[in-house]
């Protein structure tokens, strides 16, 4: 297994992994068009984890030159608790230090119990003096 940054090549193969790997509930629906501009503006964003062709996993680690956001964290159900998540978690984490960022934060729905422990296993814990305040543009 690699870990690197997605080519452009394969954002559509990565919506359709982010259907069966990631949690789909509480949330926007991905479009094309939101991942073709994301890997515009920010190539290095979105990392995948290969293991030959296949993606077993993906995390977005998205800076804003103020703060560093982690989005997406999800593998494979068929290769989970195999260390992938903490190591997507990782290369995220190296690219926010390399970019001077200093804290990062994870969007984790309450409800997604299985995430928590993953999140949990990288040092990660919810912050309850915050909510997520949210309107759909």
């Amino acid at each position: 297994m690699i870990l690197r940054r997605a080519r452009a090549g394969e954002l559509a193969a990565i919506l359709e992994f982010w259907l069966v790997a990631a949690e789909n509930d509480s949330r926007p629906a991905d479009s094309r068009a939101a991942i073709d501009a994301l890997h515009r503006r920010d190539p290095d964003a979105l990392i995948v984890a290969v293991d030959g062709d296949e993606i077993v996993g993906t995390v977005i680690a998205g800076w804003d030159g103020w703060r560093c956001h982690l989005y997406r964290l999800a593998v494979a159900p068929s290769r989970r608790r195999q260390g992938i998540g903490r190591a997507l978690i990782s290369a995220a984490e190296e690219r926010f230090r390399g970019l001077g960022g200093g804290r990062a934060d994870a969007m984790v729905l309450d409800d997604n119990a299985e995430a928590h422990g993953a999140w949990s296993a990288g040092g990660y814990r919810r912050q309850a003096d915050w909510s997520r305040w949210v309107k759909p543009l």
